[in-house]
C-alpha cells in the first residue's frame, strides 16, 4: 500500500510540475496562432474554448505519463485533439448555428486528425456560415497526424477502435446541438441502436462524449508490440464505464448553468437526485473494477480517482442537492480520493485548474 502511495505521489508531482506547464505552452501557442484568424466569430469561439476549457486539455494529458510514452509530443497530441473537440463544441453550441450537415462536416476534422492514412482536407467549414480561420483548424489536425506518424509506432493496432470512438463522439455532437424540438428524439433513436442493455440512452450518450478512450488507446500505441487483445481490454474497460463516469460528472456539476441556459444535460433525465446518486456510484464502482483489470492498474485507478477529485473539487459540486451525492461519491472513492480532492482544491485556489 505504501508503494502505491509513493507511485501515485510521483504521478501527481509529474502531472502538475511537468505536464501542466507543457499544456499551458501548447495552449499559448494556439492563442498566438489565433491572432491571424480573419473571422472574428471563429476567433472569438476558438479563444473562448481555450480559456474556458483548459482543464479538459490538462486532464487528458495525464496519458503523457503512461509508461513508454514520449511526454512532450504526446502532450502536444492531446492538446491538439482536445482543442479541436472543444473548439467544435463551441461552434456547434455558442455561435447561433443549428445545422446538422454543418456539424457533421466540422467533425470530420476529428476523424481526419486520427487517421493519418486518410487524405488531408480543408473543407471542414463547407456548410458553416463562418469559414476563414487562417488555417487554425487544419493546423490542429495536421499536428495530430504528424505526431501519430512520428511517435506512435503501434497506432495501426489501435486505429480501428480510436476511430470507432471518434465517430460515436462526432455523431453525439452533431445530434446534441440540434434544435430543442429535434434533438431528444434524434438522440434517443440513435442511442437505442448502439447502446448496451444495462445503460439508459442518456448514459450511453454521456459515454460517447469523452475523449479519454481515444487518448488511452493512443498512449498504448507508443509500444510497437501492442497486441490485439490488449487493445480490446482497454476499449472494454474505458467504454462505457470510465468514459461514462467522466462525462456524467461533468454534467453533474453543470446542472444549474445548463438549466439556466437551456442546454442539454444528460443528468436531467434521472428521476430524482437519489437515482442520480445511485447511477453515479455504479459508474464509479464499475470504473474502478475495469481499471483494476488492465496492465498498469494503478495508473488507470489513479485516472478514475483523479476524475472524481477534479470534478468534485469544483464548488458547483456542493451546491444544493448535489452536496449529498458529492459526499457519497467521495466516501466511495476512499482515502486517496479525499487526498486528491484536497490537492485539486488547492490547485483551483492557485488558478492552476
Amino acid at each position: 500500500m505504501f508503494k502505491d502511495w509513493q507511485q501515485q505521489y510521483k504521478l501527481i508531482r509529474d502531472f502538475v510540475g511537468t505536464v501542466f506547464p507543457l499544456v499551458d505552452g501548447e495552449l499559448q501557442k494556439y492563442l498566438l496562432l489565433l491572432e491571424y484568424c480573419p473571422d472574428e466569430e471563429l476567433k472569438s469561439q476558438a479563444q473562448a474554448s481555450i480559456r474556458g476549457k483548459r482543464f479538459h486539455a490538462q486532464g487528458g494529458s495525464i496519458y503523457a505519463l503512461y509508461p513508454g510514452v514520449d511526454k512532450e509530443p504526446f502532450v502536444s497530441f492531446v492538446v491538439s485533439l482536445q482543442t479541436i473537440s472543444d473548439y467544435l463544441d463551441n461552434l456547434c453550441d455558442r455561435a447561433g448555428v443549428c445545422n446538422e450537415e454543418a456539424f457533421r462536416q466540422l467533425h470530420l476534422a476529428m476523424e481526419v486528425a486520427l487517421d493519418p492514412d486518410r487524405e488531408a482536407r480543408r473543407d471542414y467549414y463547407q456548410y458553416y456560415p463562418y469559414q476563414e480561420d487562417g488555417g487554425y483548424l487544419p493546423f490542429l489536425v495536421h499536428n495530430c497526424r504528424e505526431i501519430i506518424r512520428q511517435h506512435l509506432p503501434g497506432y495501426q493496432q489501435v486505429k480501428g477502435e480510436v476511430l470507432r470512438f471518434a465517430r460515436l463522439y462526432s455523431e453525439l455532437q452533431s445530434l446534441k446541438h440540434l434544435a430543442l424540438d429535434l434533438r431528444e428524439e434524434r438522440l434517443l433513436a440513435w442511442a437505442e441502436i448502439h447502446k448496451p442493455p444495462d445503460l439508459s440512452p442518456w448514459e450511453f450518450g454521456a459515454a460517447t462524449g469523452s475523449t479519454l478512450g481515444m487518448f488511452m488507446l493512443a498512449a498504448a500505441a507508443a509500444r510497437p508490440d501492442l497486441k490485439e487483445h490488449q487493445v480490446q481490454q482497454i476499449s472494454t474497460a474505458y467504454f462505457p464505464w470510465i468514459t461514462g463516469l467522466h462525462i456524467l460528472l461533468d454534467y453533474f456539476i453543470d446542472q444549474e448553468e445548463d438549466r439556466t441556459g437551456g442546454d442539454l444535460n444528460f443528468v436531467f433525465y434521472y428521476r430524482d437526485p437519489r437515482e442520480c446518486e445511485e447511477r453515479l456510484c455504479l459508474f464509479l464502482e464499475q470504473a474502478f473494477t475495469q481499471a483494476a483489470k488492465l496492465a498498469n492498474p494503478l495508473f488507470h485507478i489513479s485516472v478514475v480517482e483523479g476524475l472524481l477529485a477534479m470534478y468534485l473539487s469544483d464548488p458547483k459540486a456542493f451546491q444544493g442537492s448535489k452536496r449529498e451525492t458529492s459526499l457519497s461519491l467521495l466516501r466511495l472513492g476512499g482515502t486517496r480520493v479525499k487526498l486528491l480532492h484536497w490537492v485539486c482544491q488547492k490547485l483551483r485556489q492557485k488558478g492552476k485548474l
